[in-house]
């Protein structure tokens, strides 16, 4: 995987146009399916601006040919007519707006569905880089801002440039002096318009950008609330938390300054329209050349046809939106997946998927890793000019059916090779295979369905003890209550209200930090793979819990390749073999007794954590010696 694409969501932040015709291609392939509606959407416009034209004219009529003639049952009939055609325009109005709202929100549904089935399918180095609350900004209200287009952009514009041909066409038959007139101040609208076209779309992206940081710190603060409150940083926070918004009001009010500034000069040009039309069509009136009615309905016209160009303010911004949104939301899709080959080679009933005679479950070969943002290809520097590699040139192999324990200090590397088995990350080189094939070639899912892992960081989601201990596969309960005796956690989810239907709160904010350890493990075991790492899986329990969860463990871990990751060497004395971990490097590797016995890194380890004079310490042997 190259690591170089999968930059951060700002990358986006510097690139677009006012209108970007793939991006248009991109958004309105998702109207497919929802063909139907919007054609019908689109035959109701010219119907619109039908009788659009027509009222008007019916008001010249009235004027013209019944009020001045005194004709009342004339212009009764004129009257009925007139609310004739308001009734029919509230219903094509009604139907229009709902079918272009329909089709808005079904395209919103779906870019929406896509685009979180996409994130759930990006590697973890784009969240690494990424924050949530940005992320969430990009789902959430870049999608809803691309739907605006269907209800106030796009399809309004469609709309208000048939009303204003039909208008245009009835102006010039009706009266070609005055519509010359109305067109004369356009060309200084157009100027104006292009003019601010940079700033707008330049302030739009800024107002989004600023928002999605908002929403980051947001949601990292409301997270962290508790050590927020533990270290009295609510004052610190309160004032980052009101920097961030007043950089987003800031941005809003530039933006909002714009459109306004855009209203202002349409509002300003029309009534300077207005008012050159009463001059010069009073003059004609007193010579004879124009009648008051065709006046009064040349009015009406005017105004539908500067209602619009009103309006483009409001109708530019929201495509202003819709087009940022519609960059950050298609970067995002953009962004490369996890990709697997072909293989599955679990064995199954229709046995390996690769012809190799007894492999190893697990092996590394020469694997040098380093974390995205350590440098290109991982070949950044630290401070004393070395390779900021995490892992370092190792290589282990380990066969089925054993039980590996790694120790190490902070930053060893353990976990890393733990996340490295299910190709959460990809190495630079060298090679990780699973069963004799290379991570690379597996498919994803039967990758991770075959080597279980169980991380020190537990999440659970809000929803029933059962649904997190599934999530969502088609289990039966009487296996989930099998797998929850043998982990000992259905001594506690009975005292829960529903036992195993009982709703958990967000991150399980309702079970202590033990007893969400023990649904992520009984969870792991639930998914039974061949192969299970357990990384720190037994921290931040008390000894009771420890003894029954190392109880559940050892029995379900017989005859189970298992690869045990943790500080706490009461876990791993069972283990066939340990290997020892240093600054990424595997610098010693034997059965813990032999390990003991030898003046190295492991038996420093052990005497920080039991003391010197320990069994297998230096003190205890020097004691045994005298």
């Amino acid at each position: 995987m190259n690591h170089s694409r999968l930059g951060s969501l700002e990358d986006d932040e510097v690139v677009g146009r006012v209108y970007d015709a793939r991006l248009a291609r991109r958004v309105w392939a998702y109207t497919r399916p929802y063909r139907r509606a919007v054609a019908y959407s689109t035959v109701l416009f010219p119907l619109l601006a039908a009788v659009d034209v027509v009222q008007p004219y019916l008001v010249k009529i009235a004027i013209d040919d019944h009020i001045l003639r005194g004709d009342w049952p004339g212009l009764s009939r004129i009257g009925l007519l007139f609310l004739g055609t308001l009734a029919v325009q509230y219903a094509l109005r009604y139907g229009q707006i709902y079918l272009s709202t329909w089709t808005g929100q079904r395209v919103v549904h779906d870019l929406r569905a896509t685009l979180f089935a996409h994130v759930q399918r990006l590697p973890a180095a784009f969240f690494d880089r990424n924050p949530v609350g940005r992320v969430m900004t990009r789902i959430l209200g870049d999608v809803e801002a691309i739907g605006e287009v269907f209800t106030a952009g796009l399809v309004a514009i469609v709309g208000d440039a048939i009303t204003l041909t039909s208008v245009v066409v009835v102006m010039l038959m009706l009266h070609l002096r005055l519509t010359l007139l109305t067109f004369a101040v356009l060309p200084i609208l157009a100027a104006v318009a292009v003019a601010l076209r940079a700033p707008v779309r330049r302030a739009y992206r800024d107002a989004r950008t600023r928002l999605a940081h908002l929403n980051a710190d947001l949601q990292e603060t409301i997270s962290g609330m508790p050590v927020i409150q533990l270290f009295g940083a609510e004052a610190a926070r309160a004032r980052e938390l009101k920097d961030l918004s007043d950089r987003y009001r800031q941005a809003q009010f530039r933006r909002m300054g714009l459109e306004s500034l855009l209203y202002a000069i349409a509002e300003a040009l029309g009534a300077t329209v207005v008012a050159a039309l009463l001059w010069w069509g009073g003059i004609e009136i007193l010579g004879g050349t124009l009648t008051f009615g065709v006046l009064v309905a040349f009015m009406q016209y005017t105004q539908r046809f500067y209602l619009p160009i009103r309006d483009a303010s409001a109708k530019f911004s929201v495509m202003q939106a819709a087009t940022v949104s519609a960059e950050r939301v298609f970067a995002l899709l953009d962004t490369p997946p996890e990709t697997g080959g072909a293989v599955v080679p679990a064995v199954g009933p229709s046995g390996p998927a690769v012809p190799v005679r007894h492999p190893p479950a697990i092996e590394l070969r020469d694997v040098w890793f380093a974390y995205p943002g350590a440098g290109q290809d991982g070949l950044g520097r630290d401070g004393e000019g070395a390779p900021a590699w995490a892992i370092r040139g190792v290589s282990l192999r380990i066969e089925r059916g054993e039980r590996v324990a790694l120790v190490g200090g902070t930053g060893a590397g353990k976990t890393t090779l733990a996340r490295l088995l299910t190709r959460t990350y990809d190495v630079q080189r060298g090679t990780v295979l699973v069963e004799g094939v290379e991570v690379r070639e597996w498919d994803l899912v039967a990758l991770r369905q075959h080597v279980g892992l169980v991380l020190q960081d537990v999440v659970l989601f809000a929803g029933t003890v059962a649904e997190n201990l599934t999530l969502g596969r088609d289990v039966p309960r009487a296996m989930v209550e099998d797998v929850a005796r043998r982990v000992h956690i259905d001594t506690f989810t009975r005292r829960l209200a529903g036992a195993f239907d009982a709703k958990l709160l967000e991150r399980g904010a309702n079970l202590s930090h033990g007893q969400r350890q023990l649904l992520s493990v009984a969870r792991a075991l639930l998914y039974n793979p061949p192969v299970l790492v357990l990384d720190e899986a037994t921290s931040s329990v008390d000894p009771e819990t420890e003894h029954l969860l190392q109880d559940a463990v050892n029995e379900l871990l017989a005859g189970r390749t298992s690869v045990v990751i943790a500080h706490r060497f009461s876990t791993i004395q069972r283990a066939d073999r340990v290997v020892v971990l240093q600054h990424g490097q595997l610098v010693d590797e034997g059965p813990h007794a032999v390990l003991l016995r030898r003046d190295g890194l492991y038996r420093t380890l052990w005497e920080l954590q039991y003391g010197p004079g320990a069994p297998g310490g230096r003190a205890a042997d020097a004691a045994a010696r005298a």
